[in-house]
């Protein structure tokens, strides 16, 4: 097992993975809207495959919200 961070929190984790493996690993919740920092960088969707993740990488999955106040 291997230790990686996950949205701030450590977890171990068998590695190699792709971005994609750990999305679904982690039940991330509507996958097709979320973005993932690898080490500060997003990673493309069409790249989720293939992006590894390795012994102390650091990823962030991230959902942009639109929205507004009125004036």
């Amino acid at each position: 097992m291997s230790r990686v961070k996950i949205n701030g929190k450590e977890q171990e984790i068998d590695l190699p993975v792709s971005v994609i493996e750990l999305i679904r690993k982690n039940n991330v919740k509507q996958p097709e809207t979320v973005s993932v920092q690898l080490n500060g960088s997003f990673v493309l969707p069409e790249n989720y495959s293939e992006a590894l993740v390795l012994e102390g990488d650091e990823i962030d999955f991230l959902y942009f919200m639109g929205g507004g106040s009125k004036c």
